[in-house]
């Protein structure tokens, strides 16, 4: 992932041996890593039994939230991919009945968001 990239905001791919090295203390037993992405400071990580999101929070990131999301309680979610002029592509996933987006969460081109969508839709859909 480029830092212009990453300035924006955009997320790269992280390998999932990268992240259980350093998040594999979060996970459960039987719990896996399926797909990560990283963001300047903050990670996203789809696990076999859940979504974690990893919030560095303050100037010296010495504070981080964890929050766990199961997939039962994602209602819906959508996939918007990068065009031509539009540099990258997002993924919107709404928790229970809420009517605004709760993750709200943008990739850069390197990103095959068909890949995010069906490891979220296997999840979800089961």
């Amino acid at each position: 992932m480029g830092l212009f990239s990453a300035l924006l905001g955009n997320a790269g791919m992280v390998s999932p041996e990268e992240l259980n090295k350093k998040f594999g203390k979060l996970l459960v037993e039987g719990e896996t890593i399926d797909l990560g992405f990283k963001l300047l400071r903050d990670t996203f990580i789809f696990t076999n039994k859940r979504l974690i999101l990893v919030d560095i929070q303050g100037i010296t990131g010495s504070k981080t939230e964890y929050k766990s999301i199961m997939y039962k309680s994602i209602s819906r979610f959508s996939v918007e991919t990068a065009g031509t002029f539009d540099l990258d592509a997002e993924l919107k996933i709404w928790i229970s009945s809420e009517t605004h987006p709760s993750i709200v969460k943008q990739f850069n081109k390197s990103v095959n968001v068909y890949e995010v969508q069906k490891v979220l839709a296997f999840h979800v859909l089961k």
